[in-house]
Order: C-alpha cells, then structure tokens, then sequence
C-alpha cells in the first residue's frame, strides 16, 4: 500500500489474537503498522509482533527486493511493535537501530542485546536525512510509555505518531474510526491525558498532512476532526451530551429502577448509553462513562461494600483520571445499604465532579417512594 510515492506500508494484521494486552476484547482484529521510506537511504519504520515477524520481512523484501534498508527506527518498544527487531537484524546486519535512549534500554530488557554496535539514539529536535527526506524526532513519553518518540517527515508532510491515534480493528476491517479509536486510546492511553497534550502542543507547529500511527489505518482526510478528538479525550471533556447508566443486579429489583430511568431520561430527549458491567464488555462500558457529560452509578451493597463488576469499574475510571461529570447514584441493600457510600468515596480523587441532589435508595424491592426518586433523578438528569 502506498502512502505517499516513496513512504510504503508493510504492516500486518493480526486476527489471530482474541485480548489485546491481555484483557481488550478485539473481534476485528488488529494491525500492527509499519512503513519503509525509500530516499537515497531507506529507513523502516517499527517492526511487528514476533509472531508475524516472516510475514512482515517478505513485506520489506515484496518493496526493497535485494536492496537492504540503511535504518530501523523504533518508536515504541512494546513487544507488538518491537518483537520482531532481532529477525530484522539477522535479516539486515549492517542496518542502524534508531531509538531513544530509554528504548535501548528497554531492548536490553526485553532481548537481552541493546545493539550497542547498531545504536542512533536520538531526543527531541534530533533528525536523521535520508535524502530528500528528513526525519525530526520529537518525544513523547507516556504516551504511553516512557521510552516514546514521534517523527515528522517534512517533505512529504507525514507524522510517524507511535500508539497516537491507533485503533482496534485490522485494517481490512469496514467500522467507524472514533469508535474503536476512543475504545483504545480511553483503555491504553487515557490515564495520560496531560503527556498527550503536551504532544499536541508540539504537532501545532507541523504542517501535517497524513498520520500514521502504528494500529489503525493512515489518516490523511480531515486531520483536523481526529485531532479534535484527541484534544477533547486527553482534555478529559464530555464529547457528547447523555447519561450512561452502569448497572448490576443481583434479583433484577436494581435492574428494574435502571430500566425505569432509561424510559423517564429517553422520554425527555436525553441519550441514554447502558451497560450492564456483569455482561458488557468492560471496556465499552467505561468508553461510555468518559464519553458521556453524566454517568449513573446503579448497584447493591454486597458483603458491605458493592458489587465486585461495579468495584472493577469505577477502578477503571478513577485511574484513567475520570473527571469533569455530573455523577448520580441508584444503591440498593437490604438491611445495611452502603453501596452509594462506598461509590462516592471512591471517586473522592476525582477532580470537578458534580453530584445529583437525588440519590435512589432502594430497601430490596422497588417502592413508591423509589418511583418517585427516579423521577426527581431523571428530572435532573434532564437538565
């Protein structure tokens, strides 16, 4: 696939694996990205998971034939873009590896060999020219490692962006970008909010006209829109206007108040997003929550606490800095109720939240009284 005339994909899709990094749910697969840029020298740019390491080199090979790439720039050192670093030695012995110092590092870590004989390191403001086209680093830790590193080619106007506007999905999969997108970045990248601002600040002095991240396809229609996205994500900011409801429910009591909401809240024209956290998938529940401008927390008191699907959840929000929202409460227990206690002290680290006035409290079966409180919590909810 050709990016531009002389920048090449040779990436591969993975539809092999079920979890990424162990617990992401990916039923389309993932890509894992990597480019050679053909100039007087040629450089390719990140390897793929180990696994698909032979695939990937007769890529190279299918573009270079017999000519042997002068670099191997690594941005990211996380095993699915990095695994396949010692093939492409054997494969290219007398190729440079280009990284950060923290990556050499991490090679040492992760192989063994930090290809001391090999070794270009380079920082911020650094760049490497291949000819026509010249390559500035620009770094980027923690986003979402440390080691990070971005490049810009500046002829061709392309940002080399790392995991920065990855997606889930392989890239022969026809689905919608910021779904699957705001699923990855909230899960991977979203505790680091702040580092991703940072690299934005940065990318306004770039002329950019295509991306290319390593999961996911080229961007290069409308940049101006995935930025957007990515300002508003890492700036955690509601992208849109609704209510998500996360629930659990033991006898269905709990399930029924949620239910009653949904109706009163979707009757007044407010987008509703539910999720189920003991079915759903989790990671689409706390897209949902980190999406949305107000969230609903609906449980019982369980063993004096809250139910474990809801204690997972609000750990996953409250460490990917959940902030910004209006929070309400459905609790439910039979003769100690503490869920919405418990549920509130948990986000207590959590910055500019605003609590409904309203909280249902529910003594095991749905009452008048309840009725009349997931009305008043609609009605605010409404606002």
């Amino acid at each position: 696939m050709e990016i531009t005339k002389d920048i090449i994909y040779v990436g591969v899709n993975d539809r092999k694996t079920d979890l990424f990094e162990g617990q992401y749910i990916i039923p389309d697969g993932i890509s894992y990205n990597s480019y050679v840029i053909v100039d007087r020298e040629v450089a390719v740019m990140d390897s793929v998971d180990a696994e698909f390491g032979e695939e990937w080199l007769a890529n190279i090979k299918a573009v270079l034939g017999d000519r042997a790439p002068d670099y191997l720039v690594v941005h990211h050192m996380e095993p699915d873009h990095s695994g396949s670093i010692g093939s492409f030695v054997s494969a290219y012995p007398c190729a440079k590896i280009v990284a950060s110092a923290k990556a050499f590092t991490m090679m040492k870590n992760f192989f063994g060999e930090d290809y001391a004989d090999k070794r270009l390191v380079v920082g911020e403001g650094d760049t490497l020219t291949l000819g026509e086209h010249t390559l500035s680093f620009i770094t980027a830790p923690m986003v979402h490692w440390p080691e990070v590193i971005m490049s810009y080619d500046k002829k061709d106007k392309v940002l080399f962006s790392a995991d920065g506007f990855g997606k889930f999905g392989a890239l022969d999969t026809d689905d919608e970008w910021a779904c699957e997108a705001r699923r990855y970045y909230i899960g991977i990248v979203g505790k680091y909010g702040a580092q991703v601002q940072a690299v934005l600040k940065k990318a306004q002095a770039l002329d950019i006209e295509k991306i290319c991240p390593l999961h996911g396809p080229v961007l290069k229609d409308n940049l101006g829109y995935y930025i957007g996205l990515y300002d508003t994500w890492s700036g955690y900011r509601p992208e849109e206007e609704g209510v998500a409801i996360a629930y659990t429910s033991v006898y269905g009591n709990t399930a029924r108040a949620v239910k009653l909401l949904c109706e009163a809240l979707e009757k007044s024209g407010v987008k509703v997003a539910l999720s189920d956290l003991a079915r759903c998938d989790m990671a689409e529940a706390v897209e949902d929550a980190f999406r949305y401008s107000k969230l609903v927390l609906a449980t019982t008191t369980y063993n004096g606490d809250v139910f474990p699907y809801m204690r997972d959840f609000i750990t996953h929000l409250t460490e990917r800095g959940y902030r910004g929202r209006t929070v309400g409460f459905i609790d439910n227990g039979s003769w100690a109720p503490m869920a919405a206690k418990v549920m509130r002290g948990m986000l207590e680290g959590s910055k500019d939240i605003t609590y409904t006035e309203t909280t249902v409290k529910i003594l095991s079966a749905l009452t008048e009284e309840n009725l009349r409180q997931i009305e008043a919590l609609a009605e605010e909810l409404s606002r």
